[in-house]
């Protein structure tokens, strides 16, 4: 707790912290910073960062500086470089890097000890010898993260995973150096026999090199694995960088000049041709386009706009050359204040503290304390100090965690292996905990619910006009045109009717459609305001046909040709096939499906009606879609977000589970925690089952891991602990915990199960 005023006035100071290797280290230093008079911080032990506030005119080198008394290390973000040679591009990670050498290093030296103390044949004359060697490095070195946690957790009084292997590790390590030097494991032939049986000993001729190095190799592939995915934390905000464009044309005394987009400054004029991102948030100063906005809005119709309309960074002119006015450049933009959204979301976002190091906290002081109690046991009893000190250790070896280390990351294997299978991509451990009390599931509309590009859903003629023809020319006419609208009708006109043929006179109106002549007709396609203009008018059934559609958030295309109106073309987004029957499995499993949409309302509540949806947020910008997921945290929901864009982007970091869908944005995919690689909402469905499943087998591991060592403490008390017994319990342990784990290949996804054809009933009925 905090015992300081509330700070007020100051900035927001970010941290980046180094040598965390836990939640708990998290919490440690998070509570630390709050002792500072004026200082409210938070932790983040994902995206290993501090968000603090101060007051003003605070010295961030106070806050480094109590950080490094805590134990760990601080520092404040560099500025990215500035001017054209900037980049954004992902730096090698040095704590990554270390954490695999000493992976790879102790992989190489550990099998061979492991070999030698499990099959008597290899057990050559001065083996004992060769497992010193090639154990030490690994014991001392490869440890040595865990052994430096364990010092920086006993001065804070406090225990963990990392104090749990140091002290395991350490003492397997100096009791053989003593078994080897003082005792009688040193003398040559001396060896490691199958016995079934066990006895009380001294231990001065057993070693246990083994246990300590296959402990410190196991452990450490699991939180290499576990750094590695999460050090993408990061990537979503590159991702988003990296959208907008890198050049732009500027107009320079009315010359044209290739500038880096960094060197735009608000005022300047530059050009934006058709297929190019337009490079900053500005103004319209001349030309007319269909601008596509769904990064941004999440509409997948474009937007018509034209001289005095704004656009925004980063989207993309899909229609004609645009001369546009910069009115935002860098942090100022929409892209960045989205970026600044996605790390302020996941640098909020709690972290559920790894179960492993809960249980440890309670059972290392356990364990030492049945350590102490068995050495003055044996003193009291009156037998020889080296007997009572080798039961002592003996506890403590047998304490170690060998399957305590692969009952997470070999979980996490099989269960993100069966996902990659599925097209189900699991990002890491801590992800899980989210899904197990999921409750909502909020989804995006475009790309997620339905396809996210628009189509042609319905053609209405006049009485008496053949809807083929109709269709053949405006297609023909439409096919000419660049406009998205115009490439959705030609594309299912080409469908339905076969190939269409050229116009012989093509004409754009800009703003408003095209007309030409097709096959010696004189065709009109575009707005009722264009056919208006050439005195052809709507008749009442075809305009009410018009209204209709559009109420229900479709866009009408009109046609005419040889002097009247000849009927209207409809283009929409659709539902995907799948979407009705996922909303229906979500049900099922007691989730509350909310759709979430920057669309118009009208289209939003379609949409949800369609898939059978009740609750529906429309018109909400990235920042709403934020605002929209905390509030329903705010009220108790446990909020898994489903999306596909960039304007996604955001919530999905403030969700407590985001999945993005892999056919959409790098930076959506990115700032997600679960990716879909087959864009079908059923995968969502199964993300949670797997991802539920998966933590239960790691639970389950972790419990059993835990039972054989309580099981085996007493025998090691007893004095009862030979090597080979050690040795096997070890290996049973690990064999349990892996076949454990690989029943996880068994999933299967409900897409493919019986119940599969009930859903979809109850999705149609839905309808």
């Amino acid at each position: 707790m905090s015992t300081s005023a509330p700070p007020s006035g100051g900035p927001d100071i970010e941290l980046e912290i180094g040598g965390m290797t836990c939640a708990s280290c998290a919490n440690r230093i998070e509570r630390k910073l709050n002792k500072l008079d004026g200082v409210s911080a938070t932790v983040n032990y994902a995206t290993e960062k501090a968000k603090v506030s101060v007051p003003a005119g605070y010295d961030p080198a106070l806050l480094v500086a109590e950080v490094e008394k805590t134990g760990y290390t601080a520092a404040l973000p560099q500025p990215p470089a500035a001017g054209p040679t900037s980049t954004v591009a992902e730096t090698e990670d040095p704590e990554l890097t270390a954490l695999r050498h000493r992976l790879a290093g102790s992989i190489a030296l550990t099998i061979p000890v492991i070999a030698m103390a499990m099959i008597p044949a290899l057990q050559f004359t001065y083996w004992q010898w060769a497992s010193l060697t090639l154990a030490a490095p690994v014991i001392v070195w490869a440890a040595w993260p865990f052994h430096r946690a364990a010092w920086t957790n006993l001065r804070h009084g406090t225990a963990t995973m990392d104090t749990l292997i140091s002290m395991g590790t350490s003492a397997a390590f100096l009791w053989s150096l003593y078994a080897l030097f003082f005792g009688t494991a040193g003398v040559p032939g001396m060896t490691h026999p199958f016995e079934f049986t066990i006895a009380p000993s001294e231990g001065a001729g057993n070693i246990y090199l083994e246990v300590g190095a296959g402990v410190t190799m196991f452990i450490l592939a699991g939180r290499y694995f576990e750094k590695r995915s999460k050090r993408r934390a990061g990537a979503a905000l590159r991702a988003l960088l990296e959208l907008g464009a890198k050049n732009v044309s500027v107009l320079r005394n009315g010359v044209e000049v290739t500038i880096p987009t960094a060197e735009l400054r608000v005022g300047d004029e530059f050009i934006v041709r058709p297929g190019e991102k337009i490079a900053t948030d500005g103004v319209v100063v001349s030309g007319t386009s269909a601008v596509d906005m769904s990064m941004l809005t999440g509409e997948s119709v474009p937007v018509e706009v034209a001289a005095g309309d704004t656009v925004t960074g980063a989207t993309v002119n899909s229609g004609g050359r645009l001369v546009v006015r910069a009115a935002r450049v860098g942090a100022d933009t929409q892209l960045a204040q989205m970026a600044k959204l996605v790390e302020d979301a996941q640098t909020g976002k709690a972290e559920v503290q790894r179960l492993a190091d809960r249980i440890s906290g309670v059972f290392v002081p356990i364990v030492i304390v049945i350590a102490f109690v068995t050495l003055g046991t044996w003193l009291v009893a009156g037998f020889p100090v080296a007997a009572a000190f080798t039961a002592a250790v003996a506890v403590l070896v047998i304490a170690c965690p060998c399957a305590l280390g692969l009952a997470t990351p070999t979980a996490l294997l099989v269960g993100t292996g069966r996902g990659a299978q599925m097209g189900i991509l699991i990002k890491g451990p801590e992800v899980l905990e989210s899904t197990r009390t999921v409750d909502t599931v909020v989804l995006d509309k475009t790309g997620t619910v339905t396809t996210g590009t628009i189509a042609l859903v319905d053609v209405i003629t006049e009485p008496g006009v053949d809807r083929a023809e109709l269709l053949r020319l405006a297609g023909a006419l439409e096919n000419a045109s660049e406009h998205p609208i115009a490439q959705a009708i030609a594309r299912a006109a080409a469908q339905e009717v076969g190939p269409l043929p050229a116009p012989d006179e093509f004409a754009n109106v800009a703003g408003t459609g095209v007309q030409g002549v097709v096959e010696g007709s004189a065709v009109i396609v575009g707005r009722e305001s264009l056919l208006a203009a050439w005195s052809q008018a709507l008749s009442p059934e075809l305009a009410a046909a018009k209204t209709s559609a559009e109420s229900e958030g479709k866009t009408v295309v009109a046609a005419g040709c040889d002097g009247r109106a000849r009927g209207i073309l409809v283009v929409a987004d659709t539902v995907k096939p799948t979407s009705a029957e996922a909303v229906a499995q979500l049900k099922r499993m007691g989730l509350a499906p909310v759709l979430l949409t920057g669309d118009n309302e009208a289209v939003a509540r379609q949409i949800a009606r369609d898939v059978g949806i009740e609750r529906v947020y429309a018109e909400v910008l990235p920042k709403d879609k934020v605002d929209v997921i905390a509030r329903l945290q705010r009220e108790g929901k446990v909020v898994a977000m489903v999306g596909d864009g960039v304007n996604d982007a955001p919530a999905l970091a403030q969700a407590d589970l985001g999945l993005a869908m892999g056919t959409g944005t790098d930076v959506a995919i990115e700032a997600a925690d679960i990716t879909l690689v087959r864009g079908d909402l059923r995968g969502a469905v199964d993300a949670i089952r797997l991802s539920r499943k998966t933590l239960g087998t790691i639970k389950t591991n972790l419990f059993w891991a835990f039972a054989y060592n309580v099981a085996a403490i007493p025998i090691a008390a007893l004095g009862m602990l030979n090597p080979m017994l050690a040795g096997a319990a070890m290996a049973f342990s690990s064999v349990f915990v892996v076949g454990n784990s690989l029943r996880l290949r068994g999933f299967r996804s409900t897409a493919t199960s019986p119940a599969a054809p009930r859903a979809r009933a109850t999705a149609s009925r839905a309808r």
